[in-house]
């Protein structure tokens, strides 16, 4: 069955897949909704973090997660590498849904995130080899006993980076997309139909999910969605791309992640150069920072997005067309955004007359009149 992915009459298969996957995820939504009303998963904007006004159920992420396993037991051909990363995964979502209804302490979070990587090395799930990135040495990069921890390292760190970034309507499942399709594309491209599949199956869950998440949100993925997110890509980027022996191998990884990956390394040190614990959740965060300058919870998301997509599509032009080539996309790219970065400036700076909507406020953005949902407790660290 692998065998005719690999050429084009394989395309429709993968399209397929992905559409399978999009339709459990939007039909299975309006129930995980009303499932995290029953049980209380229920984010309160109870602090100076919370961009949202009003409570909001967040286990949305079990339909992206529906939608994922469903097209999986379907569609592929589950070798011991895929059945770690599933049962990985599974342990990923129950951790999120008991956080997003009890709020675990972060250390107990970590504990099975790092249980759940293991699950996937000992599956054979690993990063053996990559190119050196830096023109002095060996071309290639033996990584030995040090394989299982820095693969180890690798899921956890970014299963937590997209979990970090979920702070906005919409904004880690549409990066989450927009990093699966890049992904999707260039396993087409290298002709690895395996990932493709987890590829068009993540992206799906992500699309049928959408509509739900987008501002202003009916739900929030929650950490159960978030981390789910995270630990999948870590891992396909692993089976698919750590094992190119190229320079690619190096780069393209960073480049389709590169926002988490940032916003997590910043966040990191930020927290360290104050001297609190870098787990503590606070309010400094890239999109905190687009809604502070005055941008709306709608061109946050939007700028966001972009930046998104100029890394995936460099990464995409540097697997099929070159690093020169891949680098003037960037450019290219990169100077597009600054001017749409200009403009939102330049719209959201203009003085309002009859004192219109503040800047960085959207009109959905305000209270409701009454709320149809249970409260939750005001600790909780959920969407942030």
């Amino acid at each position: 069955m692998l065998a005719r992915w690999i050429d084009p009459a394989g395309i429709p298969f993968i399209a397929l897949a992905c559409a399978a996957a999009a339709l459990v995820a939007f039909f299975v939504s309006p129930l995980c909704r009303s499932f995290a009303a029953l049980v209380g998963a229920v984010d309160v904007p109870a602090d100076g973090r919370r961009i949202h006004k009003k409570p909001m159920p967040r286990l949305g992420g079990l339909a992206i997660f529906a939608g994922f396993i469903v097209t999986m037991l379907l569609f592929a051909d589950l070798d011991a590498q895929l059945r770690g990363i599933l049962i990985g995964a599974v342990i990923i979502v129950v951790l999120g849904c008991i956080d997003d209804v009890i709020r675990l302490h972060y250390f107990v979070k970590l504990l099975f995130q790092f249980t759940a990587a293991l699950v996937a090395v000992l599956h054979g799930l690993t990063i053996e080899v990559f190119s050196n990135p830096i023109p002095v040495g060996p071309a290639q990069i033996h990584l030995g006993i040090l394989s299982a921890p820095i693969t180890i390292l690798w899921i956890v760190a970014l299963t937590n980076a997209v979990n970090l970034i979920d702070g906005l309507d919409g904004l880690a499942c549409g990066v989450s997309l927009i990093g699966s399709l890049s992904l999707l594309i260039i396993a087409l491209a290298m002709q690895r139909p395996e990932i493709a599949l987890i590829m068009a199956a993540l992206s799906g869950g992500c699309l049928g999910f959408l509509p739900f998440n987008v501002h202003p949100a009916k739900m929030f993925m929650g950490d159960t969605g978030a981390t789910f997110l995270g630990f999948i890509l870590a891992a396909a980027s692993i089976q698919g791309l750590f094992k190119v022996y190229t320079i690619i191998s190096f780069a393209v990884p960073f480049l389709i992640l590169a926002l988490p990956i940032f916003d997590t390394v910043v966040a990191v040190f930020r927290r360290l150069l104050k001297g609190s614990n870098p787990a503590h959740a606070d309010r400094g965060h890239l999109h905190h920072r687009l809604i502070d300058m005055g941008f709306s919870q709608k061109q946050a998301v939007a700028l966001l997005y972009a930046i998104s997509a100029v890394m995936g599509i460099t990464a995409v032009v540097l697997t099929t067309l070159g690093e020169v080539r891949a680098i003037l996309v960037l450019l290219i790219m990169a100077a597009m955004v600054a001017i749409g970065y200009l403009v939102l400036w330049s719209r959201i700076s203009r003085p309002r007359a009859n004192g219109g909507t503040p800047p960085g406020e959207d009109p959905e953005d305000r209270p409701p009149r009454d709320a149809a949902l249970p409260a939750a407790r005001p600790e909780d660290d959920g969407h942030a």
